[in-house]
C-alpha cells in the first residue's frame, strides 16, 4: 500500500508521464517507482535478477501502465530492450532514475581482497551501465522536451568511504559523468545526481543497522538515511528543480559534515 503522504497535489502531478527505474525491485528503486506512481506516472520497474518482487512492486502501484522488465547493466541487449518496449508501449520517456548498482563490503586497507573481477563488475554496473542505459534512451527523453535523468551516487564518492575504494571510485566516476551529460543533452534533459550516506537497505552485504546508526549518530542530524528520504530527493529533481541540472543533491542527515 502507499502511504497516504505520497498523495501529491497541484503542480505535483505527473499525470502522462513515463518513468523508467533501473534496479527498481527493492530498497531505494522501489521507493521511487511507489512515489512516481502516487504522483500519476507510468513506471517501468527494471529488475536484474529479483523478478518476483518486481512484479510483485508492479501490482501494487496505484495507477496504471506500469510494467516490470529485466534490465542488466552488464547486458547490452537487454538495454537496447528497454528501449524498443519503451517505443511500442508507450511512444515515450520522461524520466530515467539510475538506482542499479552493485558492491561488496571489502575494508579499504585490504588491496589483495578488491580483485580485478570485482572491480570490473562494480564499475559495469554502477558505472558503464547506467551511461549504455541513458545512450540508449536519449533519443526518446528528447523527444518530449521535458525528460530528467536522475543518477542515484553516494557520498562515498566525496569522502572517499564507503563499502570499498573501488565503490567510491565508482560513484566519483557517475557524478563527473553526471556534469558532462548535463551540458551535452540539455536543453531538452536535465541531468542530476542524488548522493545519499549508506541507507537502511541490504544493498551491502554484511551490513549491519547498528552500523549505519553508529554513522549516524556522527552526523549533525543523527538519523539514518531511508530509501524513502532518498525517494523524495528523487522527487523534489524532477518536480520542484525544473532550473537545476548538473547538480549533487546530498542526502545524509549532515554525514559529509562529521569527521
Amino acid at each position: 500500500m502507499v502511504p497516504a503522504d505520497l498523495d501529491p497535489v497541484g503542480e505535483r502531478r505527473l499525470d502522462g508521464y513515463v518513468g523508467i527505474i533501473t534496479g527498481g525491485s527493492g530498497g531505494i528503486g522501489a521507493a521511487t517507482a511507489r512515489r512516481l506512481a502516487a504522483a500519476g506516472a507510468s513506471v517501468v520497474v527494471g529488475y536484474h535478477s529479483k523478478s518476483d518482487a518486481a512484479h510483485y512492486l508492479v501490482r501494487d502501484l496505484p495507477g496504471s501502465g506500469h510494467q516490470a522488465v529485466r534490465i542488466a547493466m552488464e547486458d547490452a541487449s537487454t538495454i537496447a530492450g528497454l528501449a524498443d518496449l519503451l517505443r511500442r508501449s508507450y511512444g515515450r520517456a520522461d524520466i530515467l532514475i539510475n538506482s542499479a548498482g552493485f558492491t561488496r563490503a571489502i575494508p579499504h586497507a585490504d588491496l589483495d581482497q578488491l580483485d580485478d573481477a570485482t572491480i570490473d563488475a562494480i564499475f559495469v554496473a554502477n558505472v558503464r551501465g547506467p551511461f549504455a542505459t541513458i545512450r540508449a534512451l536519449a533519443p526518446l527523453l528528447r523527444a518530449g522536451s521535458r525528460g530528467v535523468i536522475v543518477n542515484v551516487s553516494s557520498v562515498a564518492a566525496i569522502r572517499g568511504t564507503g563499502s570499498n575504494i573501488a565503490y567510491a571510485g565508482s560513484k566519483a566516476a557517475l557524478d563527473t559523468m553526471t556534469l558532462s551529460l548535463a551540458r551535452v543533452l540539455g536543453p531538452e534533459i536535465r541531468v542530476l545526481c542524488v548522493s545519499p550516506a549508506g541507507v537502511d537497505t541490504p544493498f551491502v552485504p554484511g551490513r549491519s543497522h547498528a552500523a549505519l546508526e553508529q554513522a549516524a549518530l556522527k552526523a549533525p542530524l543523527k538519523r539514518i538515511t531511508t530509501s524513502d528520504h532518498v525517494a523524495r530527493a528523487i522527487m523534489a529533481a524532477i518536480i520542484d528543480l525544473p532550473l537545476s541540472t548538473g547538480i549533487r543533491i546530498v542526502v545524509d542527515g549532515g554525514q559529509t559534515l562529521s569527521t
